[in-house]
């Protein structure tokens, strides 16, 4: 095979092709102003290492303990709420329950304390869910069972992302994020519309089905109108007359259309998040002839002027220089016009 021509050295070199997905680690997972300072002693600089990061060993055992001890919790308050569990264990339970949220306690303090800086973290998500994570359980000693919100910690099992470095699912996590971000106008549309056609049935189905059929309100008859347009159909209301029931057959089919709108938005967000509706041709391979730009026709020469001369046979002006007959009469244009 014949060697292709070597590429001149000033030529610019073509660039190969590069997806346009790319993978971003969101700092959802990674809070920010968490590295330790030079000036910092040794002690707050051992635990922020520990604490905060999870590519050393002991950060790494700590990150685990730590998930097993969320996982524990998050059980302890949910065999807690089981009466019969409750009645023979609950004082172990809030003992094993109070425990956990002490280790909670002194965790958040630390990661304050060692922080470079301890408001940037505090308002970080994993901030937020670490205060809220123990607060319930703090908050049961002035109102009675609160601690049951504390299984809002399984959101801090979400560190496992990090922990075990599985930066393409925060990838797409992100991407998932910012679709519905991109969506968000279009859903409260679409929202406040679902929201227009509920009020209306509702209302409608007090006037005619009435106290009688369990409608004994417009808004019960409004949350039958969003059990039937979700689909949803709990039976605990139900329409007795024939119009009634012809309006209910109408919103249970306008539901199955209403259930793919935010879907197809959704979903349109997500693929130009992805570049599918990306046109862009990539760029040719290293070595391979680029090819030729379509040929494009020239454009038009301007018409030429209109000639002032006047028709010899109906004194009309304003005809085109390369006219040879009057636009007017039809004369015929001597040369001279």
């Amino acid at each position: 095979m014949p060697a292709s021509p070597p590429t001149p050295p000033d030529a610019p070199r073509p660039q190969p092709a590069v997806s346009l997905r790319v993978e971003r680690v969101h700092s959802l997972f990674d809070p920010p102003a968490t590295n330790p300072r030079d000036d910092w002693p040794a002690w707050r600089r051992n635990v922020n290492n520990v604490i905060f990061r999870a590519d050393t060993k002991l950060g790494s055992v700590f990150d685990w303990v730590l998930l097993v001890l969320i996982a524990a919790s998050v059980g302890v308050v949910l065999l807690e709420s089981v009466a019969p569990i409750r009645a023979e264990w609950g004082d172990t339970l809030r003992v094993v329950e109070w425990s956990l949220t002490a280790v909670f306690t002194l965790e958040y303090v630390l990661r304050l304390a060692t922080s470079a800086r301890a408001l940037g973290y505090a308002t970080s998500f994993f901030g937020v869910v670490d205060l809220l994570s123990v607060l319930p359980t703090w908050l049961s000693l002035f109102v009675a069972g609160t601690h049951v919100l504390a299984v809002v910690r399984v959101l801090r099992m979400l560190r496992i992302f990090r922990l075990m470095q599985l930066s393409q699912f925060v990838g797409e996590a992100e991407a998932l994020a910012a679709a519905l971000a991109a969506s968000a106008s279009r859903i409260i549309v679409f929202m406040g519309a679902v929201l227009t056609i509920v009020v209306i049935m509702g209302s409608v189905m007090y006037l005619v089905e009435g106290a009688e059929a369990g409608f004994d309100s417009i808004p019960r008859a409004i949350y039958w109108a969003i059990v039937t347009l979700t689909t949803v159909g709990y039976g605990d209301i139900a329409p007795k007359t024939a119009i009634g029931q012809g309006l209910a057959a109408a919103v249970m089919v306008l539901g199955y259309a209403i259930i793919a709108v935010p879907t197809g938005i959704v979903s349109v967000e997500i693929a130009r998040e992805s570049g599918v509706f990306d046109t862009t041709p990539p760029a040719p391979a290293e070595g391979s002839t680029p090819r030729a730009a379509p040929a494009v026709a020239p454009p038009a020469s301007p018409a030429p002027p209109p000639s002032d001369a006047p028709c010899a046979g109906c004194g009309a002006r304003t005809h085109q220089a390369d006219a040879r007959f009057c636009r007017v009469c039809g004369a015929p244009l001597s040369a001279s016009e």
